[in-house]
């Protein structure tokens, strides 16, 4: 009896034991938010190469229509926003190792990459284009065939490629895209006749494209791929985090701020509603 009694007592204690430290390891809904607030800062992971979303002027200050909407957002939740420059290829990684808490810089949304992140509501529209040199005559994406075509490596313009072959990748010259760190090396290439077109954010390519001493060289076959949708991305345990930013962007969507930036940067309203 007095065996079987120890034993219990035992297993009791082993009970409570586990019991503790579950609790302790346990994290509590909103600690992702509140880590945030509690440091006065929030970490963005952006590329400063992407105009008009977030660039470097010719001061080397960041700039862009992100950077301002993210400011904005910031001041209504009450924290300094601190803006990382990152390889956007490794945008993902960055994120989950807590070198940035958000991405956000033209951040499309994909289904691959709703495996990884967690996103906020969506706050713009985008495509992607083909962009060329007029004197090559592409107007559409069958003009490719046989051709060399670039793009940005991790952008949504590559995971369209990939995700829909048969619009151009079946026919372009190696089936491959030749991929480059940023839009910006891939449009040198693209005047050099390196390429023969570019995979290309919309929005990039707009803005791009109209502050180029030669913008009539260009050419933009419209895009056949889906149309996309720009988000934020944040850690997929960061629940608390995103209702906060959503929060946020409803806010200077209401007040009226969200609608000057965009006015600023796009010279009209782009933006979504925000429910």
């Amino acid at each position: 009896m007095k065996k079987i009694v120890l034993g219990i007592v035992g297993l009791a204690c082993s009970a409570l034991i586990l019991t503790g430290c579950g609790s302790s390891d346990k994290k509590e809904a909103g600690d992702d938010w509140q880590k945030i607030k509690d440091k006065g800062e929030i970490l963005i992971g952006v590329d400063d190469t992407f105009v008009p979303m977030g660039f470097r002027d010719e001061d080397n200050n960041l700039v862009g229509f992100d950077i301002e909407l993210a400011q904005a957002v910031g001041e209504e939740l009450g924290v300094e926003t601190e803006f990382v420059p990152i390889d956007w290829s490794m945008k993902e990684a960055e994120l989950e190792n807590g070198t940035i808490d958000l991405i956000w810089n033209g951040y499309t949304v994909t289904e691959e990459r709703k495996q990884k992140v967690l996103f906020t509501n969506y706050y713009l529209v985008n495509d992607q284009v083909l962009v060329s040199l007029k004197e090559s005559n592409i107007n559409s994406f069958k003009d490719m065939k046989d051709k060399e075509v670039g793009a940005q490596e991790g952008s949504s313009g590559q995971n369209s490629f990939e995700n829909s072959p048969e619009l151009m990748k079946d026919f372009v010259q190696n089936n491959e895209p030749v991929l480059y760190p940023t839009f910006t090396d891939a449009f040198m290439d693209l005047e050099s006749k390196r390429i023969d077109g570019l995979i290309i954010d919309k929005v990039f390519a707009e803005y791009y494209i109209s502050h180029q001493a030669e913008k009539d060289i260009f050419a933009i076959a419209p895009s056949e791929y889906e149309q996309e949708n720009f988000a934020i991305g944040c850690r997929k345990d960061a629940t608390a985090t995103v209702a906060k930013i959503n929060e946020a962007l409803k806010a200077v969507y209401d007040n009226g701020k969200a609608k000057e930036i965009s006015e600023k940067w796009f010279g009209e309203d782009r933006l979504l509603p925000q429910e």
